[in-house]
């Protein structure tokens, strides 16, 4: 009797080992499905220029012939090479405030709200050509997003990440915060988009090649990239064939000394 109970639970250690070990096709980024190793692969890139929302951080700088004549408006010590990057955007680059507004010196409040950084610094060249400086001042102004912030939650290193570049993918998102644990869904991946009308949220698999030409695949300052945990997690039975059938074993260990026990009764 006791010999059957071994086997019938011996049996059902295997087929939860099997059955609850993570595929390598789940943990495994941008498969191609085709085998066509060698072809061109179209991104999508953003169709639309980024627009500025209410917490955006800008980098502004103005230049002229006379540098000290914009003095004033490139607020960055650039003798406290102590300060790293991100301190010197934080204290001196431009907030977009709840209304939408930044300050800038001389010309007061300015509107940037759902403009595109060529639009703010059209805005500003112009503001300051008709109130400070005269054309002969030849004046050049650039506006950058002070690099791209975004949330990771989930099975990913959480915390608020930030990248200085113009353009980001999902992918360089991800490796930028630890990438995604054995024990996460990366064929769901969720983004969550702030609007001003409020949040979308949009899914992306991750483990396809197709993720390249996903209108998600880069991000946005702001986003929130979410990594739900896979069901092997809470089975606790471990993401490899091995961790599972030694999870199996010893399940199997404890029910049938527990059954030992019983019997002897």
């Amino acid at each position: 009797m006791l010999k059957q109970y071994k086997s019938i639970l011996f049996l059902i250690a295997v087929v939860l080992s099997f059955s609850s070990c993570v595929s390598t096709k789940r943990i495994t980024y941008l498969q191609d499905n085709e085998q066509d190793l060698d072809s061109i692969i179209e991104i999508q890139q953003l169709k639309k220029p980024y627009r500025i929302q209410t917490g955006d951080l800008l980098s502004i700088r103005v230049k002229a012939l006379d540098q000290e004549l914009v003095g004033m408006f490139n607020p960055v010590d650039e003798a406290n090479l102590s300060a790293t990057t991100e301190e010197r955007v934080f204290f001196d680059g431009f907030t977009v405030d709840p209304h939408g507004n930044i300050r800038v010196p001389t010309l007061g409040e300015v509107n940037v709200l759902g403009y595109t950084e060529k639009e703010v610094r059209e805005k500003i060249e112009k503001l300051l050509l008709e109130n400070y400086f005269k054309e002969e001042a030849n004046i050049f102004v650039t506006v950058k997003l002070a690099g791209i912030r975004y949330t990771t939650l989930g099975e990913i290193g959480t915390g608020s990440q930030v990248i200085y570049k113009e353009k980001v993918t999902i992918m360089e998102a991800v490796a930028n915060a630890g990438g995604i644990n054995e024990y996460g869904d990366m064929q769901n991946v969720k983004i969550i988009r702030q609007f001003p009308h409020g949040e979308e949220v949009y899914s992306i698999d991750l483990t396809s090649i197709d993720a390249i030409s996903s209108p998600y695949y880069y991000i946005q300052p702001n986003d929130m990239i979410v990594v739900n945990p896979l069901p092997q997690k809470a089975l606790g039975f471990g993401t490899t064939g091995m961790e599972a059938f030694r999870t199996g074993v010893t399940l199997l260990s404890v029910v049938t000394t527990s059954i030992l026990l019983f019997t002897r009764l």
